[in-house]
């Protein structure tokens, strides 16, 4: 599919039962057909707009000198995470207190409870997921299956001394609260069982096997991202406490930190004016933003690494053994400089994950043997799929979509998808003490149809098949 912009066409990843939408792609084409390219923007499956956010879903796009806030989420590092557990299959009562203790712990409405400390968080916004192995005791050698490691280095954006004399205070105090929840919406916790293995030799690689119980949860990044997010314009998504928040913030990050006249005039300009310009790379406000932006990568890093280690602890305390191994935990909105044709770019992708191969993997970890691990979910009625990276990711800018939940609802609107054939269910808990749900399961229609594109363009290898049992959302 191409749109008539020569050079502007974004590359489209579709198929013919789930083409992407014409409105959403003219939307994609308006947000980045004028921006400094560094090659054409991606669209992957599953690909739709949200009204409340600025550029659709499932989209990867790569600047060359500019930083643009809006071709990703406002709060960067939402991401899934994948776990294995060493354990037998729970019973229904083993199952329900599992989720009682989850929502004890991660309760919602959330609790308003200070975490941390105002220094746990700037070394959690500086250290990212080695802050959070170090305080809530999880071994730092699985942090090699954290993209990046779960930390991005300050010290080429100007370093953590000027975070901490730019940033205000009261960011760090707002971070405090509700740090490793979960919560509901498209967020879950969800309890699954290795139904299928489709490449032994890297699920053994990654520790996977059949019959495995998993646990795979999909998490925000915390306050702290999108109160950075918030502080660099103002964006569609602006809850009422973040602009009670911003109200205060705004002015002490840019104004009472500006050095001459001329940056306080560029500075409003850029952060006090309708929208969220794009910012240039090589400038000190682009220097001021990517400081920003990894901090807020590391915040999340961390944020996701603490709600591993106590889903670990709830799951070795019910069920028994030891709690799992991370299989992977995976961001799908980020913005990261990565090289891009042989040159270094600004890569911003928005629901979508990073998919890279072997080669470009830290030397001695297992993803440098397999290729990064891709999560594609499905949703609590179908499968969900562990896969890797691709011989050819590079095409999508070494991007992948972050599940398929659009598709599968979509397949069962238009008869395309029909109930199990098995009679699969899933126990669906909520946030309340009311007894749980039977879910009847949909076939994998929408979810293969989403894979098949991925693995016919060569983005991504299939590794397991993962059947849903339980699920709190």
């Amino acid at each position: 599919m191409e749109l008539n912009l020569i050079g502007r066409a974004p590359t489209v990843f579709d198929g013919p039962d789930l083409p992407a939408d014409e409105a959403a792609l003219a939307e994609v084409v308006s947000q980045a057909g004028a921006a400094d390219l560094a090659a054409p923007p991606v669209v992957l499956p599953d690909f739709h707009h949200k009204s409340n956010l600025e550029l659709p879903s499932s989209v990867a796009v790569a600047t060359v000198g500019t930083i643009r806030p809006t071709l990703t989420s406002a709060s960067v590092n939402c991401g899934m995470a994948l776990l294995t557990l060493d354990c037998e299959r729970p019973g229904p009562s083993g199952i329900t207190e599992f989720y009682r203790r989850v929502r004890e712990r991660y309760p919602y409405p959330a609790r308003n409870l200070r975490e941390l400390s105002a220094h746990e968080v700037r070394r959690a916004a500086v250290d990212g997921a080695y802050f959070a192995a170090e305080r809530f005791e999880v071994d730092a050698a699985e942090l090699t299956r954290v993209e990046e490691s779960g930390r991005l280095g300050l010290d080429r954006y100007g370093g953590a001394e000027r975070l901490a004399r730019e940033l205000p205070g009261l960011a760090y105090q707002l971070a405090r609260l509700r740090f490793g929840t979960v919560g509901p919406s498209n967020h879950f916790v969800e309890l699954q069982v290795v139904e299928e293995v489709l490449d032994e030799r890297t699920a053994e690689l990654l520790g996977v096997r059949q019959g495995q119980l998993t646990l795979q949860y999909h998490a925000g990044g915390g306050v702290l991202t999108g109160e950075i997010g918030a502080l660099f314009g103002r964006r569609r998504h602006y809850p009422r406490q973040l602009r009670m928040a911003m109200a205060v913030q705004k002015p002490l990050f840019h104004l009472a930190t500006a050095r001459s006249y001329r940056q306080l005039r560029e500075r409003l300009s850029l952060y006090f004016t309708g929208g969220c310009p794009p910012v240039h790379r090589d400038s000190d406000e682009g220097q001021r933003l990517m400081l920003a932006n990894a901090a807020a990568m590391n915040y999340g890093f961390a944020f996701r690494m603490a709600t591993y280690a106590a889903l670990r602890r709830i799951a070795a305390t019910v069920f028994g053994g030891s709690g799992g191994r991370l299989v992977v935990d995976s961001p799908h909105n980020s913005i990261y400089e990565e090289e891009v044709r042989g040159a270094t770019a600004v890569v911003h992708r928005h629901n979508a994950c990073r998919a890279y191969p072997a080669w470009r993997c830290p030397p001695g970890t297992v993803f440098a043997a397999t290729g990064q691990a891709v999560l594609l979910p499905g949703t609590h009625r179908t499968s969900s799929y562990l896969a890797v990276a691709g011989p050819d990711a590079a095409d999508s800018l070494h991007s992948a979509c972050h599940g398929a939940g659009t598709l599968v609802s979509g397949f069962a609107e238009r008869g395309l998808s029909g109930p199990h054939p098995a009679g699969h269910e899933t126990l669906r808990f909520g946030y309340d003490d009311a007894a749980p749900a039977r879910v009847r399961h949909l076939d994998d229609n929408g979810v293969n149809a989403a894979l098949r594109v991925l693995v016919d363009h060569g983005l991504v290898r299939p590794v397991a098949r993962l059947r849903p049992l339980a699920v709190l959302n």
